[in-house]
Parts: structure tokens; sequence; C-alpha cells
């Protein structure tokens, strides 16, 4: 199995997963890449600054990874995410499942994103054409003011929304 980084200050590539030659006992491959749009919230976007926690958040991608891998039953969860400057249209992170069936390889791919997204210390500031910049809330949510009794409304990303609601 290669070995790379999963908080990378280069480019992202395909090219560091392992291919899906190596396992043949796998029929479905998704892939997940999400790469820096124009706008949010009716606002031009200039560009995305990633920050993280880089030792606890290669950490955590690995164990997702492993969870995700064992609660799927897949063969090959991976994630790559970007710090650093990022002008539209480069990449942010790549995902990637490997599983006998489609279905898992969705499942697994999926779940890899959003955990990483919610679970991850990885912090994206926004630049706006109109010089302005704030940084982005809903990502890295903590568990502990989590598991309070309330509605927790998440910024958009990947061109979805998220509503997470805790009882």
């Amino acid at each position: 199995m290669r070995e790379f980084a999963r908080v990378q200050d280069q480019a992202l590539s395909l090219d560091s997963f392992d291919p899906i030659q190596s396992f043949p006992e796998c029929g479905g491959i998704d892939i997940f890449i999400g790469t820096v749009r124009n706008h949010h919230e009716g606002k031009a976007v200039k560009a995305l600054k990633y920050t993280s926690y880089t030792p606890v958040a290669e950490k955590m991608i690995r164990e997702i990874e492993q969870q995700i891998q064992e609660k799927y039953q897949v063969s090959y969860v991976r994630v790559m995410h970007r710090i650093g400057y990022l002008d539209v249209s480069e990449t942010a992170i790549i995902a990637i499942a490997y599983a006998a069936h489609r279905r898992e390889a969705f499942q697994a791919c999926e779940e890899a994103v959003e955990r990483v997204k919610h679970e991850v210390p990885i912090w994206k500031e926004e630049f706006f054409m109109d010089g302005t910049s704030q940084y982005v809330e809903g990502c890295c949510i903590r568990k502990d003011t989590a598991e309070s009794n309330h509605q927790v409304k998440h910024h958009q990303h990947e061109n979805c929304s998220h509503e997470q609601i805790h009882e």
C-alpha cells in the first residue's frame, strides 16, 4: 500500500492513491474531488485558505478511513485534503473508496468526505473579490458543543447545504 500524507500543501493528485488493480475483489470505485468554487452566499470568491492542526488532522483522517472501511466492509478508503491558498477551480479534497459493489463505495466515500469536513481540525477562510474575507462556520464541529439541545445550520459547500438537528 502506498503511503502518503493525508494533509498536503501541494496540489492533490489521484496518482497518490493505490490503483484499483491492487484490489481484484472490487467492482466499484467512487471518487469525490472537491474544488474551490467562485461563489459563496451570493458573494464572488477569489480564493480560499485552508489551515490545519496537521498532526491531529493526519491522525483523525486515518482513523476515519479505518472506521469507514470496517463499517461498510470496503477494501480501500483514502482521503487527502489540501492546505494553504487555493484559487478558484483548484482541488481542495479527494476521497476515494473501492468496494465489491457500487453502493458500498458510494456510501463509504460520501461518509468519508462528510466526516473529514465536520470532524477534522481543518479551517477554511474565504477571500472575496470585494477585498473582504471570512472564516467559514460549520466545519470541524466540536462534539462537546454539538451535544447540547439546539439546531446548527452549516454553510454550503460542494453545492450542497447541510443541516444537523441535535436532540
